[in-house]
């Protein structure tokens, strides 16, 4: 009987690490420390076998390029044949399942995966963006000679922490002062399909939800005392202290919480010190940042929450307990409405029933871009929002901006100073609920801080159509304007439609409202719109579209603002009921979305009928787009759909009595064999 193949583990490592001493690069073994911050998030991160801490790659590094960037290296060696990677159907690492559960067999099984699982913990828990992470294995052919095999991925953000191959190699060479440069300039031309990013993108953005989840009922359940603002304002704190800006604020770690009782050394109030270097360098208006320091400070500086309980206060719990299960997903930059996801989930299962938070319905990322091209947005738009939320839809404008921005600049420089322009002076929201105003700022920091002009008013009462900070005596020249309002206000929240509106001189509005606001509840603001502005398209959403949320019959209202509607002005009425989406509302699922029905060919293809007209017809039918007519003095007929005809015509009849002639030949026909079967059987 055939041994047992033995591991040349020990003989790899000793190849690989002949090879580093040649190149006379410094490099550490498992045992030796690196730098704090790296050997810190490697001792935090889950270890391969599922316990907490104790990652220990075989060999690391930290090598500088000629833009003196520093990136961390992670090596794992394996000793056996076919254990270098393993992949998923599409070609992905694969550390976790389908239902986002992390496969540790994988990851202590196969040299890449362990070393990609590395990476995300410097992802996860440093101010690192991109990391070189390698797999090495090998075995002895039957002549007993040592073959290896290298695999040299990247993690980084740019890819959501998944990994990409980079190429194939024999030795580390790549690594050397001398071709370090060249590997860095190769990572950076690898790219992903759209159709890739926007996969990973969905699976990092479900895995989110179900952190979320976790998070939420860990606190609830395990941390008493806190209320559902505190919960919101230790969420927003600890992401900004941990968000740090390179080369200037360091970020906040949690051995940097000492659970001391000293004051002006309490959890607490280290916090709150970063945060404040955190907002200086971003350079936030020193009223705003005023406000955000003041309003986390009620929740971060209380008694109780800094009071040690064996060695350990209440902040130091919840802030550990925020960075492992959500640390990675702000930490990789994902382009969702995060804060949005974190919200909902929040006040999902609080059950409130009477308070006016349950008004308070965000709006779907894909609903919030279809406003944002239903407004024409582009690099130059002038975007407003007067109950912006959670900023889903300003995050959705700015994210069209800077893509059309990108199109269309081809000069680096001249892209920055724009991206720049755009995010500091080309968006402008409106938040009355303090908790929610938090979360709205805390979003457009975490998407690149277009948070400047987040205004934390009464948009009916208080707001004046003026920048918010540092150019309060000069109008916001909007041009676009999105809403989801609170359903709850004044015609459905046809009230905010009408104020927003007469404060522009051009563009374009859409808002996403209940149906009834268009024929009968907002009748006078209607009227009013209507006198300055006209209607262009009524478009009629699924019932679904809030499922768990609200179950009311929304309609999307768009609107060309600064010319009167006239009454043979024509009107687009789109049935949009299937927008190629299914919808669930399991609580425990891993998703709740699917595309079934070409959703992204729906989406696009109602954008150009409103844009273009009848042309544009392709996927839908004359039945669910109606080109019509509303009475400007009327207000309570936008819901119009297309008209049905009832009356019977010539080829109807012709075809009736076709069919019925059919149907008695085949009768006859059938009767007539019955006939002969009998007469053969006599």
């Amino acid at each position: 009987m055939a041994g047992k193949v033995k591991s040349v583990e020990p003989n790899i490592a000793d190849l690989c690490n002949g090879w580093l001493k040649t190149y006379k690069l410094d490099y550490k073994l498992e045992q030796e420390p690196l730098n704090d911050s790296i050997d810190r998030a490697l001792n935090e991160y889950y270890s391969k076998s599922g316990g907490r801490g104790g990652n220990r790659p075989d060999a690391k590094l930290l090598l500088q390029d000629k833009n003196l960037k520093y990136y961390p290296v992670l090596i794992e060696y394996k000793g056996y044949k076919d254990k270098l990677v393993k992949l998923d159907s599409d070609g992905h690492v694969e550390n976790l399942n389908s239902k986002n559960k992390v496969l540790y067999k994988n990851i202590k099984d196969y040299a890449v995966n362990g070393a990609v699982h590395y990476a995300n913990a410097i992802l996860h828990h440093t101010a690192y963006t991109e990391i070189i992470a390698i797999g090495v294995t090998g075995y002895r052919n039957p002549s007993g000679k040592l073959k290896h095999e290298i695999g040299v991925y990247y993690v980084s953000k740019r890819n959501f922490g998944i990994g990409q191959k980079v190429d194939d190699y024999t030795d580390l060479s790549f690594l050397k002062k001398d071709n370090f440069d060249a590997f860095i300039d190769k990572i950076h031309t690898l790219s992903l399909l759209p159709k890739e990013l926007d996969e990973l993108k969905e699976r990092r953005e479900s895995e989110i939800t179900a952190s979320l989840v976790k998070l939420n009922n860990d606190i609830y359940q395990e941390e008493k005392g806190l209320g559902e603002n505190d919960r919101v304002y230790l969420v927003a704190a600890t992401i900004i202290a941990t968000l740090g800006v390179p080369g200037k604020v360091a970020p906040l770690d949690k051995s940097d919480l000492k659970s001391s009782t000293e004051h002006g050394n309490r959890d607490g109030d280290i916090i709150i010190r970063k945060i404040e270097a955190f907002l200086s360098e971003k350079r936030l208006p020193k009223e705003k940042k005023g406000l955000i320091v003041r309003t986390l400070t009620n929740t971060l500086t209380t008694d109780n929450i800094n009071k040690p309980t064996n060695g350990e206060s209440q902040l130091k719990r919840v802030f550990s307990k925020i960075i492992d299960d959500l640390g990675i997903y702000y930490k990789i930059g994902l382009t969702t409405d995060f804060t949005g996801k974190l919200f909902n989930e929040m006040y999902s299962w609080l059950g409130f029933s009477e308070d006016k938070l349950n008004d308070v319905v965000l709006t779907p990322s894909y609903v919030a871009k279809l406003l944002v091209k239903l407004v024409r947005v582009n690099k130059d738009s002038y975007v407003w929002d007067f109950a912006t939320g959670s900023a889903g839809l300003l995050v959705a404008a700015m994210n069209e901006m800077i893509n059309d921005a990108k199109a269309k600049i081809k000069s680096p420089e001249e892209l920055k100073v724009k991206e720049a322009e755009i995010k500091a002076n080309q968006l402008l929201g409106l938040e009355i609920l303090s908790n929610v105003y938090m979360l709205a700022i805390l979003n457009m920091i975490m998407m690149g801080d277009g948070s400047s002009n987040i205004l934390n008013k009464d948009s009916l009462r208080d707001f004046d159509g003026k920048y918010g900070f540092g150019k309060t005596t000069i109008d916001f020249p909007a041009d676009a304007f999105v809403l989801n309002p609170p359903y709850s206000a004044e015609g459905n929240g046809m009230i905010f439609v009408e104020k927003a509106l007469s404060m522009m001189n051009k563009g374009y509005g859409a808002v996403i409202i209940q149906g009834s606001a268009g024929s009968g509840k907002a009748t006078e603001y209607n009227k009013k719109i209507l006198e300055k502005n006209t209607l262009l398209a009524s478009i009629k959403m699924p019932i679904d579209l809030f499922v768990g949320k609200s179950s009311v019959q929304t309609y999307i209202y768009v609107f060309k603002v600064a010319e009167a509607h006239e009454k043979d002005d024509v009107v687009k009425f789109i049935d949009f009921t299937n927008d190629g989406y299914t919808r669930t509302n399991r609580k425990k699922a891993r998703k709740n979305l699917w595309d079934t029905d070409n959703a992204k060919g729906r989406y696009a293809e109602l954008v150009d009928l409103v844009k273009f007209g009848k042309g544009k017809l392709n996927i839908f039918t004359e039945k669910e787009y109606y080109e019509g007519h509303i009475d400007p003095k009327n207000g309570n007929d936008w819901n119009q759909s297309a008209p049905v005809d009832i009356q019977p015509k010539l080829d109807d009849f012709r075809k009736t009595i076709g069919d019925y002639l059919s149907w008695e030949v085949s009768n006859l026909l059938k009767s007539s064999k019955g006939e002969d079967k009998g007469l053969g059987k006599q």
